[in-house]
C-alpha cells in the first residue's frame, strides 16, 4: 500500500460548534421498498431544494462517466439516459451489464427520470456513460483485468464527459491509478469518489479519494451529521447525503431495498449537484464549479478551513442556482492543489499552508475530533425572513449547538502523489 500525501490546504478547523440540519427529517423503513413508493424514501430532494431547481436547470448538456459495475441502462428510470461507455474489466458481458445493481442505481440518483416509480436522480437532464469495473467479489470470481479501475478512469478521461464519478474505494494504491488521476485533471474532467465506509473500523485512506486530484466525498444523514460508517480524515473535502437512501436489492432489478447508501450514494449526490451547477455556467471549469461547491458549502466553522468529517461542509447546489452565491475563482487554479491545472504556463503562489513544514502543525485535540464528528442538529423549524426554513441546505443556519466552546486548527497538506 502506498502512504498517503497530505493535499496543501489552507487550516483546518474542527470546532465544537458544528453545523446545522437538512431541515428534514424523515423516517426510513427498514424493508424492501417496492417501485412506487422509492420517490418517498429520497427525503434528500426536498431539503435540496430539488424541484425548485429543477425550474433552472435539470442538469442538461451534461454527460457524466459512472465507474462502476456497470449500468443497466433499460431500467424504466434510465431508459434513454446513458450512452455508450466502456467495460474495463476484459471479461464476458460489456458496460450495460450490471454484476450486483449498485452502479445501476448510483446512475438512477445522479440522472434518472424517475418512470415507472424508480429513483429520480438529482440531475435528470444529465446523461452517464458507464465505465464497468470489477469490486473484490467480481475479481476474485473472474479472470478480470488487474487495471481495470485505471483503464476506466483514463476512458472516462478521454470521454465527453466533464464529471467523473466513482463510488468504489480501497486502502491500496497503484502507480497506474495515481497517474491515470492526473491525467483526469489535465483533461478538464471533475473526478468525485467515495472516501469509504469503514469509519467504525481501521478508518484508513482510500483511493481513489485520497489522490490529490480528487475530491473525496463523506456521507451525511438527514439532520446534517456524518454517518456513523463515513470515513474521516485528510480525504474529505465535502460531505453530501448518504443515509436511508433507496437502491436495487440486487442485479435482478426486482425491486428496490432501503440501505445507508453511505459514502457510494453521496458521491452520485455531490456528482448529480456539480452536473446542476455546470449545467447553469456551461462556460465554467471545472475548478470553478469545484470553487462554487466549496464556497457555498453549509457549515458553521470559518469558510476555507476544513472539518476532518465534512469537509467544506454540506453540499448545497441551490445557494449558486437559486441564489447565485459562491465565487468560481480563478478558472486555471484548482481547489484542491492550489496550482494551475489545463496547461496553462502560470504558475500558482504557494499558500501559506503549502509552504509551512510538517513539524509546525499544530497536534490535533480528540475530544474535538469527537465533537466534530457528532454534528449538532439545528432548528428545522426556524425560518428566514421569506418564510423559508433555515436549513443547511436551503442557506442559513438553522441553530448552533455549541458544546464546550473549545476549538483547535491542524494544517492539512495534500502534496505530490
Amino acid at each position: 500500500m502506498t502512504a498517503r500525501m497530505g493535499r496543501p490546504q489552507k487550516r483546518v478547523l474542527s470546532a465544537l460548534a458544528v453545523a446545522a440540519s437538512w431541515s428534514l427529517v424523515v423516517v426510513g423503513v427498514a424493508q424492501p421498498a417496492a417501485a412506487a413508493d422509492v420517490r418517498s424514501k429520497q427525503w434528500y430532494l426536498k431539503a435540496m431544494q430539488a424541484e425548485e431547481m429543477w425550474k433552472v436547470t435539470t442538469g442538461e448538456g451534461i454527460k457524466l462517466a459512472v465507474i462502476d459495475t456497470g449500468v443497466n441502462a433499460s431500467t424504466p428510470s434510465l431508459q434513454g439516459q446513458t450512452l455508450k461507455g466502456f467495460d474495463a474489466t476484459g471479461v464476458e458481458g460489456d458496460e450495460n451489464d450490471d454484476y450486483s445493481g449498485h452502479g445501476t442505481t448510483m446512475a438512477e440518483l445522479i440522472a434518472g427520470t424517475g418512470k415507472g416509480g424508480g429513483i429520480k436522480g438529482l440531475a435528470p437532464g444529465a446523461k452517464i456513460i458507464p465505465m464497468r469495473i470489477g469490486d473484490s467479489a467480481f475479481q476474485k470470481k473472474h479472470s478480470s483485468n488487474v487495471h481495470d479501475w485505471a483503464d476506466a478512469i483514463r476512458a472516462a478521461a478521454d470521454s465527453d464527459a466533464k464529471i467523473i464519478s466513482m463510488s468504489f474505494s480501497s486502502p491500496y494504491s497503484t502507480e497506474q491509478e495515481r497517474e491515470a488521476a492526473k491525467y483526469a485533471e489535465s483533461k478538464g474532467k471533475l473526478f468525485f469518489a467515495a472516501v469509504g465506509n469503514d469509519g467504525q473500523g481501521r478508518n484508513r485512506d482510500a483511493y481513489p479519494a485520497a489522490y490529490r486530484q480528487v475530491v473525496g466525498i463523506a456521507a451525511a444523514d438527514k439532520q446534517g451529521k456524518v454517518a456513523e460508517s463515513s470515513q474521516n480524515g485528510n480525504t474529505v473535502d465535502i460531505a453530501a447525503p448518504g443515509k436511508t437512501l433507496p437502491r436495487w436489492c440486487d442485479n435482478s432489478f426486482q425491486s428496490y431495498c432501503d440501505g445507508d447508501g453511505g459514502t457510494s450514494s453521496a458521491t452520485a449526490i455531490a456528482s448529480a449537484s456539480a452536473a446542476l451547477v455546470w449545467s447553469a455556467h456551461p462556460d465554467w471549469t471545472a475548478n470553478q464549479v469545484l470553487n462554487v461547491l466549496f464556497d457555498t458549502a453549509g457549515r458553521d466553522w470559518e469558510k476555507g478551513t476544513l472539518s476532518k468529517y465534512l469537509g467544506h461542509g454540506l453540499i448545497r447546489p441551490a445557494m449558486n442556482i437559486l441564489k447565485g452565491k459562491g465565487d468560481p475563482g480563478d478558472p486555471d487554479i484548482s481547489p484542491l492543489t492550489e496550482e494551475r491545472t489545463g496547461g496553462s504556463p502560470a504558475s500558482a503562489a504557494p499558500s501559506s499552508a503549502a509552504s509551512a513544514p510538517a513539524s509546525q502543525q499544530p497536534a490535533q485535540n480528540g475530544q474535538a475530533d469527537k465533537a466534530d464528528e457528532t454534528v449538532a442538529a439545528g432548528d428545522s423549524e426556524a425560518a428566514s425572513d421569506d418564510g423559508a426554513p433555515l436549513g443547511l441546505i436551503v442557506g442559513g443556519i438553522a441553530g448552533v449547538a455549541v458544546l464546550g466552546g473549545v476549538v483547535f486548527a491542524v494544517v492539512r497538506r495534500r502534496g505530490a502523489a
